[in-house]
Formats: C-alpha cells, sequence, structure tokens
C-alpha cells in the first residue's frame, strides 16, 4: 500500500470516527504496512486483521478496539500506543515494543510475545492471555526471583515451591534458557 493511498483510507476513517457519512472504517485486512509510520494515527476500531505492520510504528497509535488477529506486528512500536480491548489473538509480536502501551482487555490468545517489551506498568494489567504466555511471564519471574540476591527470602520460598516451579518449567523455550533447578538455598 501506498503512502497516498493510506492516507486517503485513514482520512475516510477519521470522517468516520467524528460520524460523517463520507467516511468509511479503516478496512487494512491483509495490507502490506510493514515500516509503515503511524506514529500517534487514530486507527481505533481498524480492521487490521492479517495485516503486515512489522517494523512499522505506531507510537502513541490509538488502537482501542482495532482488530489485530493474525497480524505481523514483528519489531513493531507500540510505546505508548492504546490498545484497550484489541483483539491480537494469533498476532506474532515477536520483538515487539509494548513499552507504556496501554492492553486493558486486550485479548492476546495465541499471540507470540517471544522477545517483545511486555509493559510493566498499570496498561500491563486485565490482559487476556492464555497458558502459554503465563507460562512464560511465570518462567521469568520464578527465573528471576530465584537468582537474584537482592529478593527475599519470603519471595524465594514462596516461588520455589515444587507446583510453582513445574508449571513455570512448561516454559516453550526452556530448553533454550534451562530448566529452573530449586536448591536448598532457594527454599
Amino acid at each position: 500500500m501506498t503512502k497516498e493511498e493510506l492516507d486517503k483510507v485513514l482520512e475516510s476513517h477519521k470522517k468516520w470516527l467524528h460520524g460523517n457519512c463520507c467516511g468509511k472504517r479503516a478496512d487494512l485486512c491483509g495490507a502490506d504496512l510493514s515500516g509503515a509510520n503511524l506514529y500517534g494515527a487514530d486507527l481505533y476500531g481498524a480492521d487490521l486483521c492479517g495485516a503486515d505492520l512489522s517494523g512499522a510504528s505506531l507510537y502513541g497509535a490509538e488502537l482501542c478496539g482495532a482488530d489485530l488477529r493474525d497480524a505481523d506486528l514483528r519489531d513493531a512500536d507500540f510505546r505508548e500506543a492504546n490498545l484497550i480491548e484489541a483483539d491480537l489473538r494469533g498476532a506474532d509480536l515477536r520483538g515487539a515494543n509494548l513499552s507504556g502501551a496501554t492492553l486493558k482487555d486486550a485479548d492476546l490468545c495465541d499471540a507470540d510475545i517471544d522477545f517483545s517489551v511486555w509493559p510493566l506498568w498499570c496498561g500491563g494489567l486485565d490482559v487476556h492471555i492464555d497458558d502459554r504466555i503465563a507460562v512464560q511471564l511465570l518462567y521469568h519471574l520464578v527465573r528471576n526471583v530465584l537468582f537474584s540476591r537482592n529478593t527475599s527470602e519470603e519471595l524465594k520460598s514462596l516461588l520455589s515451591q515444587k507446583e510453582i516451579v513445574k508449571v513455570a518449567n512448561q516454559f516453550h523455550r526452556v530448553d533454550e534458557c534451562g530448566r529452573i533447578e530449586v536448591t536448598e538455598k532457594c527454599q
């Protein structure tokens, strides 16, 4: 998609958002927007299902309620983007930067978040995740708590419980990163 074509779609979407009968919801389903500069773009409720946004800049973009199912979002910049209620099921977010993004009520089931920057602030709470992502996040938490010399013995004891470690070791990259082994020192 050329920049001119994209600008027309965004202008029509803006009219649609403001209730103008000449406007139309952005339909960018399957569009090749790789490397696009969508800094601060208003894509509220846009259809980006299956779109290629790899390497795109979506810094500060409004993507509330957007359909990003199965989209290629590898290495995309979502810093400070609003992804409230966005549908990211099956999206490839490998290497994406979600720092400062608001993900409340976003659906990330079956999404791939490997090597991405997960937002560790209130905007990263209340996200719909599946077991794969939950185990991935748990693995990182347990591994870091047990490794750190600055974490309290109380937390180490809590997170070194056999059942918690067993679940954390189900991480899909455990062969690469290493199994968590609980030693007496950690208990």
